[in-house]
Order: structure tokens, then C-alpha cells, then sequence
């Protein structure tokens, strides 16, 4: 119980830094997830969570979402993220620990790069970015600093790229959990710990509306940043142990 208080909270810290940046929340909680739980019940635990999550930012900005890129965005992602779940479910979990690793850590210079490159995709560009990260997603849970880029890209800002962007995570990860429902490993308990953060998560996600409009562009960017360097820490420490 103690465990799950203190995952509560920092799931409402994390909430309210998704509900910020676009992105982080899940990248915050699973290193905590994975040295409590382990990875193979971490990550269908944080499924969970962000699907609860995602569904509090599309209620929050529910009148700013932008359709035409979400279904093109999700219709070839919902497939992919399907096939990076099976993957998942068939490596070594500790391959899973130190692939999230490298990844976290390969995504400072390539967001950064995006940025400067002022990257403009067009709406079936969205199509092709959705089957890649889609394929990530199901693997390795939190695309959330690449899927970033690729709306602003697209043209989306504020609560509009927010609402967006959190109803094609929604759907994508909708067919993550169908996976893993079928490959048996949401159990009760993991539906439980599931429901308990996502529920902090989706309150911090309301609480960030009051405190979005004071965050810089340049202080989104350093956020997101810290957020991959301390999540491939947390990550490489289970890795290792």
C-alpha cells in the first residue's frame, strides 16, 4: 500500500508535466514501475495508466482536437503498436530495460535536431510517422518526445497539439491493452495499479491547464530533456541490477 501511495503521488507529478509538455508522464513513472514490479508487469501496469492519462488531456482540450491528423496518424499506428506489444512479450526483460535506455537517451539530440530543422509534414506524412512510432509505442510504451515533433510539425499548438496528440496515443495504446489482454497479463492486480495511476495521472493533466500558459518554448524543451536523461538513468539502473 505505501508503495502504491508513493507511486500515486509522483503519478500526479507526472500527470501534470504531460499535461505541460505533451509528453514525459509515462518516462517519469516507468523507471519506478519496473524497480517495484519488474518489466513485464511495469509496462502493462503503465498501459494502463496512460490510457487514463491520455483520456484526461483529450477530455481537457476536447474542443481544440484536430481529427484528420489523429485517424491518419492512427489507423497504420493502431496495427503497429499491436505488433511492437508481441515483441515485447517475447524478449528478455532486462534487453527491455537497456533498449528504453538507449532510447531515451537517443532522443535528446534527434528532438533537439527536429526542432532546428523546423521539420513541415503533411497530413499523409502523418500515416507513415504513425506506423513507425505506432511499432515503437507497442514495444517500448512512451514515443511521447518523438510523436511531439511530428504534430508541431504538422502545424498544432497549445491545446489543440495537446488534445491531439493525446487522442492518437489513446488509440494506439487501445490496441496495445487489447494485446496484452490476450496474451494474458493483465491480471486483476496489474488492472488495479493500472486504474490507481492513471487516475493521478488524468488529475494532474487538469491541474497543468492552470500552469501551461507560463511555460517558454525554451523551457518546454529543457523539461522534455531532463525528463529523457533522468528516465534512461532510472532505466540503465534496473538494467544493471
Amino acid at each position: 500500500m505505501l508503495v502504491l501511495v508513493l507511486l500515486f503521488t509522483l503519478a500526479l507529478l507526472a500527470g501534470v508535466l504531460g499535461g505541460v509538455v505533451g509528453t514525459g508522464s509515462s518516462m517519469v513513472l516507468l523507471p519506478a514501475l519496473v524497480f517495484f514490479y519488474g518489466p513485464r508487469v511495469a509496462v502493462p501496469i503503465m498501459a494502463v495508466a496512460a490510457v487514463l492519462g491520455n483520456v484526461g488531456r483529450v477530455l481537457a482540450w476536447w474542443r481544440r482536437i484536430d481529427w484528420r491528423p489523429v485517424v491518419a496518424y492512427a489507423l497504420p499506428g493502431i496495427p503497429s503498436a499491436v505488433l511492437g506489444a508481441h515483441t515485447l512479450l517475447t524478449i528478455p526483460p532486462r534487453l527491455v530495460d537497456g533498449f528504453l535506455a538507449v532510447f531515451f537517451v537517443a532522443m535528446v539530440p534527434l528532438r533537439r535536431f527536429a526542432a532546428r530543422a523546423q521539420w513541415r509534414i503533411r497530413l499523409w506524412h502523418m500515416g507513415i510517422a504513425g506506423a513507425g512510432i505506432g511499432f515503437l509505442t507497442g514495444m517500448i510504451l512512451s514515443t511521447g518526445p518523438l510523436s511531439v515533433p511530428i504534430f508541431t510539425a504538422y502545424g498544432l499548438t497549445g491545446g489543440a497539439f495537446l488534445g491531439s496528440e493525446a487522442a492518437s496515443a489513446l488509440l494506439l495504446y487501445a490496441g496495445k491493452l487489447a494485446t496484452f489482454e490476450g496474451a494474458g497479463v493483465l491480471s486483476t492486480d496489474v488492472l488495479a495499479r493500472g486504474v490507481v495511476i492513471g487516475a493521478a495521472v488524468m488529475a494532474g493533466s487538469f491541474l497543468a491547464r492552470r500552469i501551461l500558459r507560463n511555460v517558454t518554448t525554451q523551457r518546454y524543451g529543457l523539461l522534455i530533456d531532463v525528463v529523457l536523461v533522468t528516465a534512461a538513468l532510472g532505466m540503465s539502473i534496473s538494467a544493471l541490477r
